[in-house]
């Protein structure tokens, strides 16, 4: 009699999302953190009220997906932004200077969880449309991610807007990992400019057009978790992505 091997479910990861929107422009607004739930059918060998996610900015919760007690989601959402610019008397960015932007991911669920999040940053012209990457540069808005904070950028996904960060390692029930620790926009941004002369009456004008001049820019940050119960099929199935390299204690245990 031949022994039966024990079947491992295709999909077998819960995958959370956090959308966090930092959007301003020549004047500080702000936006609310969106949650976005990527799948309800992910789920094999472990109870839905196990896992849970809260994004923070600052030390501020801006987001959180849980399970309650009777089973049903929590959601919340708040303001972003507010204190960005505060000590900004015209409300606006100064290029080449750091604003505190602390993003941290915690497990809010009772389960072990892999964690990874996808930043996206783009500029928005005076309508909020999207610009292209190859006319306004995404690159000079910089979410910077401190050398040994134990996040690793997959390279390999990289794009002019978007970067993949996976923990690594495992972020256990009841912890929580710093991520970003400023946002600031290159100074080169002011190297972007065309100049004009104008002679009239004996007088030359000079007038210089920033290229960046009145458009705003947008830095979404998703952050997904994973089950660790089967993790290299979980991370799989949940990412597309065999990360045995990339995050330490993946295993099929």
């Amino acid at each position: 009699m031949k022994k039966k091997k024990r079947a491992i479910p295709k999909k077998i990861a819960l995958l959370l999302g956090l959308v966090a929107v930092l959007l301003l422009g020549s004047t500080v607004g702000s936006t609310r953190a969106a949650l976005t739930y990527y799948s309800e059918n992910y789920v094999a060998g472990v109870e839905m009220s196990s896992i849970g996610l809260t994004l923070l900015e600052n030390g501020t919760k801006v987001g959180e997906r849980n399970y309650d007690k009777n089973g049903a989601w929590m959601e919340s959402s708040a303001d972003l932004l507010t204190g960005l610019t505060a000590q900004e008397t015209s409300g606006k960015l100064v290029p080449g200077k750091h604003y505190e932007e602390k993003l941290t991911v915690s497990n809010s669920g009772n389960i072990d969880s892999y964690v990874r999040l996808i930043v996206t940053k783009r500029w928005l012209d005076k309508e909020k449309k999207e610009v292209p990457a190859t006319t306004l540069d995404p690159g000079l808005i910089e979410l910077h991610v401190p050398d040994g904070s134990g996040w690793v950028e997959d390279e390999s996904a990289r794009t002019q807007e978007r970067s993949i960060w996976y923990l690594n390692g495992i972020l256990k029930a009841g912890e929580a990992k710093d991520f970003s620790d400023y946002l600031r926009i290159s100074p080169e941004i002011q190297d972007e400019m065309t100049e004009s002369v104008e002679t009239a009456d004996g007088m030359t004008t000079y007038t210089y057009v920033y290229a960046y001049d009145g458009y705003s820019f947008q830095v979404q940050v998703c952050a997904e978790a994973v089950q660790t119960h089967n993790a290299v099929d979980a991370v799989k199935s949940a990412w597309g992505e065999n990360l045995s390299d990339v995050i330490t204690n993946v295993s099929g245990n």
